[in-house]
């Protein structure tokens, strides 16, 4: 790990912002672009509480990147703002490390997709995992995927992005991985209707289960690897959305199960829950693949106002099959 790393972060969301803390506690040399530098002027970022920025983290306005040479890039930015960012990037060819989680709800390309049709010269992966970002700019232990077919690259951006509380571990599986961190946000609105309408925690251990086989089938139909979603991208970062109080998928999904409007619940909140327009992205993918995803196609209809019991009844009588 090089104490002189160049990298910049784009997005300071809470997950942008815990990226740029971290490095930067690290000694590595670190530059947070925002659209709103106001809002970080106090030295800590709203949007993460608590969190002081350090001092050797330069905040720079969007409109600077054109001036800024990096080693490596972190895209950091909502899913559906992923295009726009990509597009505007200035030449270069630091490889782009994207932090977004979600498929694009116009074209349903996953990150990584996106960033070959935008971004095709650049060497891209995807850094996912189950972290929360307070818990990272805390300093707690935590770990987290590093995907890329490109073997090299993978060592390189491992070595540049670990620290001393964030251990890497490498993938090739590029797409299993960024899928893995779609459509977890779905299961995870799933398991909060599973808690919230009280139906019980053997439940949503089904459900998680049951999560992780029609996410794998969807990824080896689009060429990834069925393993990888039993790792950290997969099953570590379900775990996490299904059962962390501080899931935002998750609290949507207990809200609805206790009978809340996802209009209502939508409107008491200023970040965004990647599950929501995941969930229909994911289902239309996966049908144009031919794959079947009971989870998500209910979750799907859940938000399109179908009631919790007629949901829980048709996934109850499904046809009976060997696991």
């Amino acid at each position: 790990m090089s104490s002189g790393e160049r990298i910049g972060v784009i997005g300071a969301g809470a997950w942008g912002t815990a990226l740029a803390v971290l490095n930067a506690r690290a000694g590595k040399q670190v530059t947070l672009f925002a659209r709103n530098q106001a809002a970080l002027a106090g030295g800590e970022n709203p949007r993460l509480p608590g969190t002081a920025l350090p001092p050797n983290l330069v905040i720079a306005s969007a409109a600077k990147q054109s001036s800024f040479s990096s080693a490596t890039l972190l895209i950091a930015v909502p899913m559906q703002h992923l295009r726009a960012t990509l597009t505007a990037l200035p030449p270069g060819d630091a490889p782009l490390v994207l932090c977004c989680k979600g498929l694009e709800t116009s074209t349903l390309l996953l990150p990584p997709e996106v960033a070959a049709a935008i971004q095709p010269a650049r060497a891209t992966a995807i850094l996912t995992g189950p972290n929360f970002a307070h818990e990272v700019a805390a300093g707690l232990p935590a770990a987290a995927v590093l995907a890329t077919p490109d073997a090299a690259l993978r060592a390189r951006l491992m070595d540049a992005l670990r620290t001393v509380t964030l251990r890497l571990y490498g993938s090739a599986d590029i797409t299993g991985a960024a899928l893995a961190g779609a459509a977890k946000n779905v299961i995870a609105i799933a398991a909060g209707v599973v808690m919230g309408a009280g139906l019980g925690e053997n439940a949503r251990a089904a459900l998680i289960t049951r999560g992780i086989a029609e996410i794998a089938r969807l990824a080896v139909a689009l060429g990834g690897r069925a393993e990888t979603i039993s790792g950290l991208s997969g099953l570590g970062d379900l775990l996490l959305t299904c059962t962390g109080a501080s899931s935002r998928n998750f609290s949507l999904g207990l809200a609805l199960g206790k009978g809340a409007s996802l209009a209502d619940i939508l409107a008491t909140r200023d970040n965004v829950t990647e599950g929501v327009t995941t969930a229909p992205a994911l289902l239309a993918r996966a049908a144009a693949a031919r794959v079947d995803m009971p989870i998500t196609e209910a979750v799907t209809g859940l938000l399109s106002g179908a009631g919790i019991a007629d949901t829980v009844s048709a996934i109850m009588g499904r046809s009976l099959k060997d696991e």
